[in-house]
């Protein structure tokens, strides 16, 4: 499997001698296993002048980033759905396919020491929030019809018993290390297992779908909604049972304990040993 790669390109707290807002963007590799030093895991940043913010230009940076890190990703996340055509755009003209993503941990982090640590060094800061424009998101959508109807159950494992994920028999799966959530070995991470015979399709189906995390939401009753892209989100489950919904409140509580670690996992039955898919997932708040 070859890299992915997560991106921002958006202005900065920072004015130019214009008193224009300086643009940059920020590439860095995503942890694809728990077992990842994410020391070890590229990283470009560069930042772009106001007059030149433009699908060329990052196309020009990304291709940089490439020669870089000496190998191309197979495919590039982002989160900013206001940058969606430029992104595409630039990605595509560089050969890379470019997917819209809530699956930027590393990214997150990064723009976060950023705008602590960087910016404010640097001449023309402004100080306070950087707001992204906020774009409202479509409701939930319905499970596929062959999806639907599967059973499911909240569980729950130690961060040191989903440390050792490598030796687990898993079909599609995509993880990180558990230190950049800062989560202690002892940690008990809250998850969702979902059992089916056409388990094998499901996670392939699923696996397509650049998944996010998982939430609970009593807007409408309680429903559990697994959410994916940069906006889709699907239904998994309506609960109605008091007991379940008692165990959905849980399993909130304890992905908030968890710095919001949790995961999500397919099998064919609640006997099988193997997994057709298994996900290490985390909620972040993007800006």
């Amino acid at each position: 499997m070859g890299s992915i790669w997560e991106l921002d390109f958006y202005s900065r707290p920072i004015l130019d001698a214009n008193q224009k807002k300086v643009w940059e963007v920020l590439i860095c590799e995503s942890p694809l296993d728990v077992r990842t030093n994410t020391d070890n895991l590229f990283r470009f940043a560069k930042y772009c002048p106001s007059t030149e913010v433009n699908s060329v230009w990052l196309r020009t940076a990304i291709q940089e980033a490439i020669s870089k890190a000496g190998e191309a990703p197979n495919k590039i996340r982002f989160f900013r759905r206001q940058m969606n055509n430029m992104i595409v755009k630039a990605c595509e003209d560089a050969g890379i396919t470019a997917a819209p993503s809530r699956r930027i941990l590393i990214l997150h982090e990064w723009l976060k020491q950023r705008m602590e640590e960087v910016y404010p060094q640097e001449p023309g800061y402004q100080g306070g929030t950087n707001p992204s424009v906020r774009l409202d998101s479509p409701l939930p959508q319905r499970l596929p019809d062959a999806l639907e109807g599967q059973k499911w159950v909240f569980v729950s494992l130690s961060a040191a018993e989903l440390a050792e994920m490598p030796e687990w028999d898993i079909g599609f799966t995509e993880a990180f290390p558990l230190d950049l959530a800062q989560v202690s070995p002892q940690t008990r991470i809250p998850g969702v297992l979902i059992f089916s015979p056409r388990a094998l399709p499901i996670a392939g189906w699923m696996s397509g779908l650049e998944l996010a995390f998982l939430r609970v939401d009593t807007s409408q009753g309680t429903r559990l909604v697994l959410e994916t892209g940069a906006t889709e989100s699907w239904i998994l489950a309506n609960i109605k049972n008091p007991t379940i919904v008692g165990e959905a409140q849980g399993f909130e509580a304890a992905k908030q304990k968890a710095n919001g670690v949790h995961f999500i996992g397919v099998q064919s039955d609640p006997q099988a040993e193997s997994f057709a898919g298994f996900w290490l997932l985390q909620e972040v708040g993007l800006p």
